[in-house]
């Protein structure tokens, strides 16, 4: 990623889960964190027609480079 001032960042996945959205883990997720790190939140899991949307979501967690 780019800064506003122009510093290039990297950043590399550590690992990913995928959970139910009804144990969706908030905390993990949004919680405070000693070091620089991003949460990538998609869909995945199988479609629920009925619903129109997906049952699980995906969570991807990356660290400062």
């Amino acid at each position: 990623m780019t800064r506003s001032d122009g510093k290039e960042l990297k950043f590399v996945v550590d690992h990913k889960v995928q959970v139910p959205k009804d144990q969706f883990p908030t905390d993990a997720v949004y919680g405070n964190s000693d070091k620089p790190q991003l949460r990538l939140i998609t869909c995945g899991g199988v479609f629920d027609h009925a619903e129109h949307s997906y049952v699980d979501n995906i969570v991807v967690y990356a660290n400062l480079a």
